[in-house]
């Protein structure tokens, strides 16, 4: 990259991070407070859940699917177009979703249309399309500071949809998500157009280099990058997990429903502070060691929480550490993969990572159900959380990765 261009780069950072920070909070913010429509969703329907777990299991798998091909075609025709066809896709889901009479109709709004809009406008693509503009040295942080935007999403609506639903019903709830997600249109605008993106007279605006196949194939041959994905199939069982279950555990614990919503911002919140830290870390350390460290807390928080008692003060505590960790996996683990194959293919790479992260969601979102219906409780998630918590974190370690920030700037 030339000077001129390098400071064309820094002119446009923050504009570039604000909006693809600010999408991120919508398309974030209203997924990542569905589990609070569980319980009015069975009492409206009466589907069980059993039936409406599955239904927001396929949604995670689906959110997942949908993030290497989208990025696949943000790689190749600019992210602009795939997040609005993204927030079209999420607010019709949305706006399904009180019509629903069946689970498979349910699956249709919630699993299919609703999760693949949010797809379209989340990790994978929002920064790829940052990174490829971005000097090496600025892109973790860069990651980590899209990914608060998702937290924030989190901290804002969880608490707002609670407040929705005790005051005007759940379906206005729902309907109020659905505009929201319209506004990540305009935001799409302000995106611009991707490097390597067609321009309008068709031909690209940067250099193709090697091909997507060519990539992937480079990619499936290299062990580092499958350890990646055993680590994020772990962080997605534990996300999807509390995301769909925690309004559960809390009522299985005699606690109002306010103690949910209030848990699931400050998820959100504190992990504003562990993004924006991973993101800043990662441009100092070693991204393997923050990736085994966010995740052996994860276990040792999960065991103080089975040992504490549960009160209301105690799901505070646990939600804030929790959250610290939530997901500031994200920037260590995008920047990953960006030091190992490049930013060209970016989108596409760390998508079919984020694909292994939704099947452990998918997992965590419909055990947690079959859970609850078998036994009762959640006590054997717990178990199953925290094992893999420590599995996660000892296969983070034998990911190659260069020890000096010279070595990870030339080979991103």
């Amino acid at each position: 990259m030339n000077d001129t261009s390098a400071a064309a780069v820094r002119v446009s950072a923050w504009p570039l991070m604000l909006t693809a920070a600010a999408i991120l909070t919508i398309t974030m913010g209203t997924r990542q407070s569905m589990g609070l429509f569980v319980s009015p969703l069975n009492s409206a329907t009466g589907l069980g859940i059993v039936a409406i777990s599955f239904a927001m299991a396929v949604g995670q798998f689906v959110w997942g699917a949908s993030q290497p091909i989208f990025g696949a075609v943000a790689d190749r025709y600019g992210s602009a177009r795939v997040v609005m066809a993204g927030g079209v896709m999420l607010a019709i889901g949305m706006a399904m979703t009180p019509f629903v009479d069946s689970q498979w109709m349910l699956m249709l709004a919630i699993g299919v249309v609703t999760a693949a809009g949010a797809g379209a406008g989340s990790f994978s693509i929002l920064i790829g399309a940052t990174a490829r503009r971005l000097p090496a040295e600025k892109r973790a942080f860069a990651s980590g500071f899209i990914n608060a935007g998702g937290s924030f999403g989190q901290f804002l609506f969880a608490p707002l949809n609670q407040v929705l639903i005790s005051a005007f019903g759940w379906v206005t709830a729902m309907m109020t998500m659905a505009v929201a997600a319209l506004a990540t249109l305009p935001l799409a605008r302000l995106l611009g157009r991707d490097p390597g993106a067609p321009s309008a007279s068709g031909t690209a605006t940067a250099p193709a280099g090697i091909g997507l196949r060519e990539q992937l194939r480079v990619a499936a041959r290299d062990k580092s990058y499958w350890l990646l994905h055993a680590g994020f199939f772990t962080c997605g069982f534990h996300i999807a997990f509390l995301v769909t279950h925690l309004p559960g555990e809390v009522g299985l614990c005699g606690l109002p429903a306010g103690v949910a919503a209030t848990s699931l911002a400050i998820i959100g919140l504190a992990n504003i502070a562990g993004s924006l830290s991973a993101g800043a870390l990662g441009s100092r350390y070693r991204m393997k060691w923050l990736l085994f460290w966010t995740y052996l807390s994860r276990a040792v928080a999960i065991a103080i929480y089975l040992a504490a008692p549960k009160t209301a003060l105690t799901f505070y505590v646990f939600a804030a550490v929790l959250g610290f960790t939530w997901l500031s996996t994200v920037p260590p683990t995008a920047g990953l993969v960006g030091k190992l194959f490049g930013t060209r293919y970016l989108a596409t790479l760390f998508g079919l990572t984020l694909l292994s992260h939704q099947i452990g969601g998918f997992f965590g979102a419909w055990l947690g159900g079959v859970a609850l219906v078998s036994t009762g409780s959640y006590a054997w998630m717990w178990y199953a959380d925290m094992g893999l918590a420590v599995i996660a974190a000892l296969v983070n370690l034998p990911i190659e990765e260069a020890r000096l920030p010279v070595a990870r700037t030339a080979a991103a």
